[in-house]
């Protein structure tokens, strides 16, 4: 009877995995009156125990365990080519835990990091497509963490992205998950990397040296225009219309939605961004964000900004959880046309922000909503701005290059010394 029942097991499979298939015949055999005795005819199987127990297999199918996959990284200077990387990763399972590494990690492996651990924190979890995040991962997969992933946090699979990530030593840092057959690899968002974004700033700011501080409408108008050549020059970044609905939700406000309105520049996406955000959506059902377009930043801030041009900015706010929609190039000031045409219950602004002299003859860009009582002013949870971002950048470069000046000088007089001793 053991063997019997053993040898009815590619029905037990089969029934499993296809059971409205399975259902369906036994409804045609009950309407065509055949004998239960035909299908018993296959190893003895009895089609009403068969009945009894499709409902067990339903359930069975429902209750598969989800596939948990885990991505980590370091996710300092938070750009869109992370978001993408994230985006794809949860695609390959159903929950995606990410692992963000250290700072004492980050340090011995790269360099100290522009972000906090927990502004990198925030960051990550703001994200719409993360559901888990562990802090303070290591840089490389050891076997006592691959284990804690595997055994703990119930991981299926490791997902990094097919860009080579070498230790010090120059060993794979995913060399063990790979062993284990429990690694999956995604495609690099290319156009777009942290040390590019470093690389802008810094260009920037050695653009900048020498020129005088001239207030001026035109000079700033003038200095917009430039830094929007030279961006265009050192961003690879190609946006396409796939992108853009890859990032989106594609969900409309409901009927009687409360729509909040919030707008700004969003250059460098940070986590006081991600809070700003997160706060404004909780004030109603539906969140929509205005970017300004490149040449209002330019001209409200001056040089070097803004740093993202428009899209790659798009895709940052598009990926943050608390975002429904966005206007592509929102206007500076908000309009009556605008509130009507998006039903806009609520306009809000932070408290912080980026400090900038009016431009002659400029309005209250507020005007309107405050008119109508239906503007707020939040109190922003944190102080973080993109100028102090890009201090941090300018500030860590400065001290590296002084650490490897002092560096490059006791190497030239050691060897000095090693010559000068051997033509004694």
């Amino acid at each position: 009877m053991a063997m019997e029942y053993e040898s009815n097991n590619w029905i037990w499979e089969w029934m499993y995995n296809t059971p409205h298939l399975f259902g369906g015949l036994m409804l045609t055999a009950a309407l065509l009156g055949f004998s239960t005795s035909y299908f018993g005819g296959i190893g003895n199987f009895p089609v009403s125990y068969a009945w009894s127990n499709l409902g067990f297999l339903l359930k069975k199918k429902r209750d598969k365990r989800r596939v948990r996959v885990y991505m980590d990284g370091c996710f300092d200077l938070m750009h869109y080519g992370h978001a993408n990387a994230l985006r794809q990763a949860k695609a390959l399972g159903d929950e995606l835990v990410v692992g963000v590494v250290s700072d004492e990690e980050i340090i011995a492996n790269k360099g100290p990091p522009i972000l906090s651990m927990e502004e990198r924190l925030a960051l990550v979890s703001g994200l719409k497509w993360v559901d888990q995040v562990i802090a303070n991962a290591p840089y490389a997969i050891t076997e006592e963490f691959m284990n804690s992933l595997f055994n703990e946090h119930k991981i299926d699979y490791v997902i990094h992205g097919d860009d080579p990530c070498l230790l010090p030593d120059g060993s794979d840092a995913y060399a063990l998950a790979k062993i284990a057959g429990r690694y999956k690899q995604i495609k690099r968002t290319e156009g777009v990397s942290s040390t590019d974004i470093v690389g802008r700033i810094l260009s920037s700011v050695n653009d900048n040296k020498g020129v005088g501080d001239n207030n001026s409408t035109l000079s700033r108008v003038d200095s917009g225009r430039r830094r929007q050549l030279q961006r265009g020059q050192l961003s690879q970044f190609l946006p396409t219309s796939r992108r853009i609905v890859q990032f989106s939700n594609g969900k409309g406000p409901g009927p009687n939605a409360r729509i909040v309105y919030i707008d700004g520049a969003f250059d460098l996406f940070h986590a006081g961004h991600v809070e700003i955000l997160k706060k404004a959506r909780q004030l109603g059902d539906f969140l929509l964000v205005g970017i300004y377009p490149d040449y209002i930043v330019s001209e409200q801030r001056g040089m070097p900004y803004p740093v993202m041009h428009l899209l790659e900015r798009t895709l940052s706010v598009l990926a943050c959880r608390y975002v429904d929609e966005v206007i592509i190039g929102a206007p500076w000031e908000v309009t009556k046309d605008m509130i009507t045409t998006f039903n806009i219950s609520l306009v809000v602004h932070g408290t912080v922000a980026e400090s900038n002299s009016s431009l002659p003859g400029e309005t209250d860009p507020y005007a309107i909503p405050k008119s109508m009582g239906i503007f707020r002013l939040l109190e922003s949870p944190k102080s973080i701005t993109t100028s102090s971002v890009a201090q941090r950048i300018v500030t860590n470069h400065e001290v590296y290059m002084k650490r490897n000046a002092k560096k490059l000088q006791s190497e030239k007089k050691y060897y000095e010394e090693k010559a000068y001793v051997a033509g004694d």
